[in-house]
C-alpha cells in the first residue's frame, strides 16, 4: 500500500475537556449555547460531533419553560436527521427537564410525501403538545400554505443551516428573512460548516447581524477528545480507471467510508455498481451477502472477513436493509459491525459512525461545505481511535487529454480545499497592533521569559488554543461590523480567496509573481467586492487580518517541515507559529504581506505529483498568463499612493524592490492608456 503524503496534519492535546459534561449534562460547547438561551436569534457554528442537537434541547425546554414560547418546531434537512431528536432523558445526566417528542409529531418517521405532512403540521400547531420534528422540505410546504404568521410565539430551529442561503431563489432562506421581518418567532440556526463552498452567502449582512453567535471551533473540540489525537487531509493523484488503484490508500484493516464519484463526473466510468463491484474485487474474495444485515464479506489477502456495506445499490429491499442495519442502536457501540461503507450521495452529513477512521472521496467535490462535511464522518471521538483521515483521489491531470484544463481546475480547487480546512482546524487568532503601551492579556502564555514589551509577543491561551500575536504596523478595525468581521468573517474571506483561480494559479506557477499583488492587490479586491459599504481604512484592516490568518498557517506549517519531525506533539502547529515569529527580526504587516500564501501548497503538490506532470502542469498555466489589466493597474496605483503617504515619494520602475517596482508598472501602464486615448 502507498501511503498518500498528507498535506494538512494537525495533533491536538487529547485533554478530554470537551466530552466532560457540568452538573447540568451539558458538554462545553452546550454550555457555551446554553448561556445565550435568552436571544431571539441564535447562530450555533459547531463542528459535527459537537453536540447541537442536545444544545438545541437544553434551548428549546428553556424558551417552552420560561420564554413564554408555545412550540418548538426543529426543522432538518433530511429524515434520517430527525432521529437525532428523538427522545433523550437529559434528567438524569441533572438537568431539569427531560426531551420529549411525541411519535406522531416526528414527521420524519411518518409515511408519506413531504407535501403531504403539511396538515399534520397545522395539526400539531392547533395542539397543546410542545415539540415537532420534520424536514426541511415539509416546513417550507407548511409556510408557503399558512404563512409566517401562524409561528408566531413559536421557537423554529433549523439544523444544518447551511442549506439556507440569501440567493432570492431559495425558499428556506426566503422564509427566513420574512420570519425576522415580522419579529415574533425565535429563531436558533446551527451549522458544522458556516462558508459555501459555491460562494452564496448563508445570510444578508443585516439579517446576520441581528443573529447572537456562539462559535466552537473545530480546534477547541477535537483538542478536547480523549482518543482521537491526530487528523491527517491529503490528495493522491492517480492515472487510469480510480477502481485499479484505490487500493494504495484504502485500508482494509481500517474502519472507512469511500464516496464514490458522481457519475457525471470525469472520474466515473458511468457505472456506479460496476465500480463498487471492481473495489470489492480489489479488496479480496467475496465470501457472500450476510443474511441478517445485508453486508457483504469479504476476505482479505491477509486472511481477514471484513464486512462492507454498500449504500450505493438502488434496489429498495437491498439499501434499506443495510441502512437499517448501519442504523441498529445496539450496535452503536460495536466497532466490529461493519468495516466498509461505500456511499454515493449518502452517508454525509448527519450520519453517525463513530469508528470511521478514513473518510475517502473519489474526486473532487465543488462545494467545500459537503468536503467538511465528509471530514466530519471521521472526526468523532472513540476508544482507541488515535488517528483519522481524510483523503481525496484526484485523476492526475493529463497534458495529453483534450479536457486538460477542467482537470487542472479541479486539482487546484483539491488545493483551495486543503487550504482551507487548515484554517478551519487552527486555533483562532487574534492580532493586536504592536505598541508601546500594551500590556499582557490575562490567560495568556507568552512562552519562556514570558511577555516582552520591547518586542513582537506570541501568547497562546491553553484553555481555548487561541494565540494572540502583535504585529507591527497592523490596522485595527475601527466599526462594529468590520470588528464582527475580523472575529467571524475570516475564514469566509479567505475561502473566496484560495478559491480565486487567478489567485491560486499564480500563487503556485508564477514563479515572477510579487507575492504583494496577491496579499494587497488581490485580497484587497475581495474585500471590497464583499464588504463594499465598510470604509477604506476598514477594508484595509480585515484586508491584513485576513492575510496574516492564512500565512501564519502557512508559515508555521513550514517551520515544522523544515525541523524534519515525524513526532507528532501536542502543540505542533501552536509551536510552529511561535517558531516562525523568533526566526524573523521583527513581525510586520510589511513582512507578512510579502509572503506568497500559496508557496507551501506549492511544496506539497510537488511531493504529490510526478516531476514530468508537474512541468506540463506549468507550462499550461503560464502559457495563459495575461498581461496587466487596466483594473489590476488602477488598484496597483491606488496602493502606489499609499506608498506616496508612507514615502513622501512614488515608486520607482529602476527600484530593487520587486513590489515597489510594480507599483510603479501600474501607473506607466494608466500613463500609456490615457496617452492613448489621447491621441486615438
Amino acid at each position: 500500500m502507498k501511503e498518500n503524503i498528507p498535506s494538512v496534519s494537525v495533533t491536538y492535546a487529547r485533554n478530554g475537556r470537551s466530552m466532560k459534561s457540568n452538573e447540568l449534562g451539558m458538554r462545553p460547547m452546550q454550555e457555551r449555547a446554553y448561556q445565550k438561551r435568552g436571544e431571539q436569534y441564535l447562530l450555533i457554528k459547531s463542528p459535527p460531533a459537537s453536540g447541537k442537537s442536545r444544545a438545541l434541547m437544553f434551548i428549546a425546554l428553556d424558551k417552552l419553560q420560561n420564554q413564554k414560547i408555545k412550540q418548538a418546531v426543529i426543522v432538518v434537512p433530511e429524515r434520517t436527521i430527525g432521529a437525532s431528536f428523538r427522545d433523550e432523558p437529559l434528567s438524569q445526566h441533572g438537568f431539569w427537564a427531560d426531551w420529549k417528542v411525541e411519535p406522531r409529531w416526528n414527521l420524519c418517521d411518518a409515511p408519506g410525501t413531504d407535501g403531504g405532512k403539511v396538515e399534520a403540521v397545522k395539526k400539531f400547531l392547533e395542539s397543546s403538545d410542545k415539540t415537532m420534528v420534520c424536514t426541511h422540505a415539509t416546513f417550507r410546504f407548511a409556510v408557503e400554505r399558512f404563512g409566517v404568521e401562524v409561528f408566531d410565539d413559536r421557537l423554529v430551529a433549523v439544523d444544518e443551516f447551511h442549506h439556507v442561503s440569501a440567493n432570492p431563489d431559495n425558499r428556506l432562506g426566503d422564509h427566513i428573512r420574512q420570519f425576522m421581518a415580522r419579529d415574533k418567532a425565535h429563531i436558533v440556526a446551527m451549522t458544522g460548516s458556516y462558508f459555501r463552498g459555491d460562494a452564496e452567502a448563508v445570510l444578508h449582512p443585516d439579517d446576520e447581524a441581528k443573529f447572537d453567535t456562539v462559535t466552537y471551533t473545530y480546534y477547541e473540540q477535537l483538542n478536547g477528545y480523549e482518543y482521537l489525537k491526530q487528523l491527517d487531509i491529503g490528495y493522491y493523484f492517480y492515472a487510469g480507471s480510480y477502481t485499479d488503484e484505490i487500493l494504495k490508500v484504502l485500508n482494509p484493516d481500517e474502519k472507512t467510508i469511500v464516496h464514490i464519484p458522481n457519475v457525471n463526473s470525469k472520474e466515473s466510468t458511468k457505472d456506479k455498481v460496476r465500480e463498487v463491484e471492481h473495489i470489492i474485487e480489489e479488496l479480496g474474495e467475496w465470501q457472500g451477502t450476510d443474511l441478517q444485515t445485508g453486508f457483504q464479506r469479504v476476505k482479505t489477502a491477509a486472511g481477514k472477513v471484513i464486512k462492507i456495506a454498500d449504500l450505493v445499490d438502488d434496489e429498495p429491499a437491498k439499501r434499506d436493509k443495510v441502512l437499517a442495519s448501519l442504523r441498529d442502536p445496539a450496535q452503536k457501540d460495536n466497532r466490529e459491525h461493519v468495516d466498509i461503507i461505500i456511499a454515493l450521495g449518502m452517508a454525509k452529513e448527519g450520519f453517525d459512525w463513530i469508528w470511521c477512521e478514513h473518510a475517502l472521496t473519489v474526486g473532487y467535490r465543488s462545494s467545500l461545505t459537503e468536503i467538511v462535511q465528509i471530514i466530519g464522518r471521521a472526526t468523532r471521538d472513540a476508544p482507541g481511535k488515535a488517528r483519522a483521515r481524510f483523503t481525496n483521489l484526484i485523476a492526475e491531470p493529463d497534458a495529453t487529454e483534450s479536457a486538460v484544463a477542467e482537470a487542472i481546475n479541479d486539482t487546484l480547487k483539491a488545493i483551495a480545499a486543503s487550504l482551507l480546512m487548515e484554517q478551519v482546524l487552527a486555533p483562532r487568532f487574534e492580532f493586536k497592533p504592536k505598541n508601546p503601551n500594551n500590556a499582557p492579556t490575562s490567560g495568556f502564555d507568552y512562552g519562556e521569559g514570558g511577555y516582552d514589551p520591547n518586542k513582537c509577543n506570541v501568547g497562546v491561551n491553553p484553555e481555548t488554543g487561541k494565540i494572540q500575536m502583535e504585529i507591527k504596523g497592523l490596522v485595527e478595525p475601527k466599526s462594529p461590523e468590520a470588528t464582527r468581521i475580523v472575529q467571524e468573517d475570516l475564514n469566509e474571506l479567505i475561502t473566496t480567496f484560495v478559491q480565486d483561480k487567478q489567485a491560486i494559479e499564480r500563487g503556485m506557477f508564477d514563479h515572477e509573481l510579487v507575492p504583494e499583488e496577491l496579499t494587497q492587490v488581490r485580497m484587497g479586491k475581495i474585500v471590497k467586492e464583499k464588504y463594499p459599504l465598510l470604509a477604506d481604512e476598514d477594508q484595509e484592516a480585515v484586508r491584513q487580518h485576513a492575510i496574516a490568518a492564512l500565512n501564519f498557517v502557512q508559515q508555521a506549517k513550514k517551520a515544522l517541515a523544515d525541523e524534519n519531525t515525524h513526532e507528532s506533539k501536542n502543540t505542533a502547529l501552536i509551536d510552529g507559529v511561535r517558531k516562525f515569529a523568533l526566526s524573523v527580526t521583527e513581525l510586520d504587516i510589511d513582512l507578512i504581506d510579502r509572503i506568497n500564501p500559496f508557496g507551501e501548497a506549492y511544496a506539497i503538490l510537488a511531493k504529490s505529483m510526478t516531476e514530468e506532470r508537474l512541468k506540463q502542469v506549468e507550462q499550461i498555466i503560464v502559457g495563459r498568463r495575461s498581461t496587466l489589466t487596466l483594473e489590476e493597474a488602477r488598484d496597483l496605483a491606488k496602493r502606489a499612493l499609499r506608498f506616496k503617504h508612507e514615502k513622501g515619494r512614488l515608486p520607482s520602475l529602476s527600484a530593487m524592490d520587486p513590489w515597489e517596482k510594480r507599483m510603479a508598472e501600474g501607473i506607466a501602464f494608466l500613463q500609456r492608456k490615457v496617452k492613448e486615448n489621447d491621441n486615438g
